[in-house]
């Protein structure tokens, strides 16, 4: 992936052209490319993005979360304080890039719904 593409993910722009929105919001893929006229109905990230999340934001938040406990032994209210906006901030953050990044990538690899070849 180069520069280009990079910021074009990171930007959430289209995959072909790199200028038209990938989304209508925050999350919902756009029907197509305002610029492109590129048809994203086929272009799908299904629960991809999510399970990346997930595993990330799970891995970063508990090994931090044990780390403190161990470390400082607050209490437990301070958890809920510390540890619920941060979940839910790392989701938010990372759940519209992973779902950049994976309709990005299932565009240039012109992946789609299995496919047989025999």
């Amino acid at each position: 992936m180069n520069a280009a593409s990079a910021l074009s993910v990171l930007r959430a722009c289209c995959p072909r052209c790199g200028k038209g929105s990938l989304f209508e919001g925050y999350l919902n893929v756009a029907p197509r490319c305002a610029s492109c006229n590129l048809d994203y109905s086929l272009l799908d990230a299904g629960d991809g993005p999510a399970v990346f999340v997930i595993l990330i934001v799970g891995a970063i938040v508990a090994g931090s979360a044990l780390f403190v406990e161990f470390e400082f032994q607050p209490p437990y209210w301070v958890h809920a304080v510390v540890w619920l906006p941060l979940v839910i901030g790392l989701s938010l953050a990372l759940l519209r890039l992973a779902k950049s990044l994976l309709i990005f990538l299932q565009y240039r690899h012109d992946a789609g719904e299995g496919r047989s070849t025999g």
